[in-house]
């Protein structure tokens, strides 16, 4: 197997194995490839988790409480239907006083943005009014909701 040009790399205190297996289990064709155990470092045991998410790449380590996530970096999951938005909202949001305009924050603490597929199309930056009615109707959101902002993106 051809080794990925970019993989994704998360540090987590203790808990790599386990998002790793929540990761997974949301998001479909997704699969742990391999678990590694260093006994005695620093920080103790430290768990190497190589997995994918829908395909992409990801590796994550439980190294210690020396870094924590922020919302500079987020991942984004680009969904088709209203109920795909629900589905992951409910699956990862976890803290709702980080829920805003699209963006929710899981029990890991890792940021995610779920925005519907059409989102560029509705921000089409050749309608500057478009991209104005959009963005104001999707700055009261947090929870993007598909009518709604389709509405806004048609002038109503």
């Amino acid at each position: 197997m051809k080794t990925p040009k970019i993989t994704t790399h998360l540090w987590f205190d203790k808990q790599a194995l386990a998002a790793a297996e929540y990761y997974v289990s949301v998001f479909p064709e997704s699969k742990i490839n391999s678990v590694q155990v260093i006994k005695d470092t620093p920080s103790g045991d430290c768990d190497i988790v190589s997995f994918n998410l829908s395909g992409n790449p990801f590796m994550a380590i439980s190294a210690g409480p020396l870094f924590k996530f922020n919302e500079a970096i987020s991942f984004i999951i680009n969904c088709d239907t209203q109920e795909e938005i629900d589905f992951y909202w409910s699956k990862l949001s976890a803290v709702p006083e980080a829920e805003q305009c699209g963006w929710c924050k899981d029990k890991y603490g890792v940021s995610w943005q779920v925005v519907p597929s059409a989102m560029n199309e509705m921000m089409n930056q050749n309608d500057p009014e478009k991209t104005a009615r959009v963005t104001k109707a999707f700055l009261q959101m947090k929870k993007f909701d598909i009518a709604e902002l389709k509405k806004a993106a048609e002038g109503n």
